[in-house]
């Protein structure tokens, strides 16, 4: 009996038994107790990093928000979604800096797998952390912050240290943000101008398909009392009309587009809360690739775009900041991320994998460590050593190990 299949139904846990524990010393002891066990977070990342013998899940545990305004921090239990506190924030006057896509997914499960949402001048999520307080394998209780030598390898750390009770985020006062489509934008003036598009909105998304002349659409998310969205942007227009990144999918299970000004909570995600997200029925894969590579890496994929296109339900290109975290796909430099959303056909989409990441190696691509991908390559994460040996001093016996670890880290 295995405890059921990830978000999009295409691994299925071999755990046997997923643990709820509803408070703190239900938590430590079920760590405590257990010989092999890992965190099980929204069940978002479509391959088997969240797997183990045991799972825990904190969906039971309470959020205990707690908004500091003195130090501008909330603090908060591991298991919370961002669509679950967003509008708390947002009640109180306060924001996160940036959101993914989707709403749905954990906090602590998003950080530590380094996801990200958009704009040139925004990090990753992982960036806003400016506490995290792991549950390590007998059951004590370590926080680790900006202070301590190990912090920033310890916030995208894949599970592999312990589990997070609680995390502290960074604050900043609530903002309006305005959400605008485009079309007609073309491969060549995207191409030319790449940093002018990337830079027109604090959020910047380009959806794809990499066939034909025309790119597809552009979302720019504008901060209300900023730089006002432009009437034409590089030669594509503004729509009027709601679209979803996804053609056959219904629009209102997206946000609010059209120029209609909203908080930050209900424009910055794609997808609306009490909607399924994207398709559902798929696969995702996503690569991360340093700034000044961002032409030449997205030549090199659509020179395959006839293998793509029939498998692709779409493409979503988007930039963020450098940071200073050992494992993230931005660790040293800004960064593009080139994500896939493709149908939920296993059996020719993986084999296509090797084949973009052979065409993206020379431009250092890191993968999305939530997503699919084929192979890892070290050298890319300098520090990669150091977080070898810090997880062996936090997790000495390797209770939070699992293949996947194994397999790309270990």
């Amino acid at each position: 009996m295995t405890v059921g299949f990830n978000w999009s139904g295409h691994h299925e846990f071999r755990a046997h038994t997923v643990h709820r524990p509803r408070s703190l010393d239900e938590l430590q002891e079920v760590v405590a107790r257990a010989p092999r066990i890992r965190a099980l977070g929204s069940r978002h990342s479509f391959s088997d990093i969240a797997d183990s013998t045991e799972l825990v899940s904190l969906e039971g545990m309470p959020a205990a928000i707690r908004i500091d305004g003195e130090s501008e921090t909330v603090s908060l239990s591991g298991g919370v979604r961002y669509g679950d506190l967003g509008p708390v924030l947002q009640s109180a006057g306060w924001a996160l800096r940036n959101l993914a896509s989707l709403p749905h997914i954990s906090v602590a499960g998003s950080i530590a797998t380094g996801t990200h949402g958009s704009g040139d001048r925004n990090g990753t999520l992982s960036r806003a952390v400016s506490s995290i307080e792991y549950v390590l394998a007998d059951g004590s209780l370590r926080t680790i912050s900006p202070v301590d030598d190990d912090f920033d390898g310890a916030v995208v750390a894949l599970g592999a240290l312990g589990v997070v009770h609680r995390i502290t985020l960074d604050l900043e006062p609530t903002f309006d943000v305005r959400q605008d489509v485009y079309e007609g934008l073309t491969w060549s003036s995207l191409l030319d101008n790449l940093d002018g598009v990337f830079s027109r909105a604090y959020s910047v998304s380009v959806f794809t398909n990499w066939t034909g002349d025309d790119v597809g659409r552009v979302w720019l998310k504008s901060v209300i009392g900023e730089r006002k969205p432009p009437q034409s942007l590089f030669g594509a227009s503004p729509v009027l009309a709601p679209r979803h990144p996804l053609a056959d999918m219904p629009t209102e299970n997206t946000t609010q587009q059209g120029g209609v000004p909203g908080p930050w909570i209900d424009r910055l995600p794609h997808f609306r809360l009490e909607f399924t997200p994207s398709n559902g029925d798929e696969l995702q894969s996503e690569y991360l690739v340093p700034r000044r590579h961002a032409a030449d890496a997205l030549l090199a994929v659509r020179s395959l775009a006839d293998r793509i296109a029939p498998l692709l339900h779409v493409t979503e290109l988007r930039t963020m900041a450098a940071d200073s975290l050992w494992l993230s796909g931005a660790y040293e430099t800004d960064a593009l991320g080139i994500h896939f959303t493709w149908k939920k056909q296993p059996d020719l989409v993986l084999p296509l994998l090797p084949v973009i990441e052979e065409a993206l190696a020379p431009f250092d691509a890191r993968p999305h460590w939530g997503k699919l991908f084929h192979d890892v390559r070290r050298e890319l994460y300098p520090r990669l050593s150091d977080f070898v040996d810090l997880a062996g001093r936090m997790d000495p016996s390797g209770k939070f190990r699992n293949e996947f670890l194994d397999r790309f880290v270990f």
